[in-house]
């Protein structure tokens, strides 16, 4: 009888420990003070004016408090939310994230892909890819992401043959056909609107094309698609702040149709919402 009752003990325990692990993320959950600001960072643009457009026009209404953080490159945004500066950020595309998920060794969640920023070449004398001369040199952005992303949008107009013309990891040694002999600067996405200063071409992500005063639809020599473009901007936060009430009524602003009117009269096809 004795050792019955010690191994009755010893499973009432057992049970107890369990519950009280169960019960971790519920408790996480519920400590969340939704009275506070949610803080995300952004992009400049278009990403904090969207987000500014949703605290000035609907967040009061639905209850949600936002502070938005302006962040000018990719790196920063990612190591704010890692450290705990930030409950979420808008502002990077789902192969941009896996490979700093990869890179940086951490985990993030995709809340919501809220638009998309068609990828655009330009130049400051060239007016079309017939005029591109041989031997022409083209800025684009060095990190692995957008880089391949530069390449695709360059071998889809027929100027460089890739391995592989859709991969996701392509850099200018994964050129196999170079037709018109481009020589390739790879610069901080930030910079490739300044490098048309130097360059003869550069391949520019629409939120720094915006800032530097050009307008993709008119000024860019050719635009990626947007139909079947994976390259949505996400809202993005760390596992453990996925349920909070604040992230989730965010996401649902982002893609109200208030946001997408917005986004449509604003950026007239420079910027594309994805919802």
């Amino acid at each position: 009888m004795r050792r019955i009752a010690l191994a009755l003990t010893a499973a009432a325990l057992a049970v107890g420990v369990v519950a009280c692990g169960d019960d971790e993320p519920a408790a996480s959950g519920a400590s969340t003070d939704t009275s506070k600001p949610l803080v995300v960072g952004a992009s400049p643009v278009p990403h904090a004016e969207i987000l500014n457009f949703v605290k000035d026009n609907l967040a009061e209404k639905a209850g949600l408090k936002l502070e938005i953080k302006e962040f000018t490159d990719y790196v920063l945004p990612n190591t704010a939310l890692i450290d705990g500066q930030l409950d979420a950020n808008y502002f990077q595309t789902p192969a941009y994230l896996a490979d700093q998920e990869k890179a940086r060794n951490f985990k993030a969640v995709s809340i919501v892909g809220v638009h998309i920023e068609p990828l655009g070449l330009y130049s400051r004398d060239i007016k079309d890819l017939a005029s591109i001369p041989n031997g022409a040199q083209v800025a684009i952005p060095n990190d692995p992401t957008n880089e391949a992303r530069a390449l695709r949008l360059l071998a889809a107009n027929k100027l460089i043959t890739l391995n592989d013309n859709e991969s996701t990891t392509a850099t200018i040694r994964d050129i196999i056909d170079n037709q018109k002999d481009l020589k390739f600067a790879e610069v901080e996405a930030a910079q490739t609107p300044r490098s048309l200063d130097d360059a003869d071409l550069a391949v520019i992500n629409g939120n720094y094309a915006i800032e530097a005063d050009l307008t993709p639809s008119e000024d860019a020599l050719v635009l990626e698609q947007a139909e079947g473009n994976p390259n949505a901007n996400l809202l993005v936060t760390l596992p453990e702040e996925q349920n909070d009430p604040r992230v989730k009524k965010l996401a649902e602003l982002l893609t109200s149709p208030e946001v997408k009117q917005f986004i449509d009269e604003n950026y007239k096809g420079a910027v594309l919402a994805a919802f």
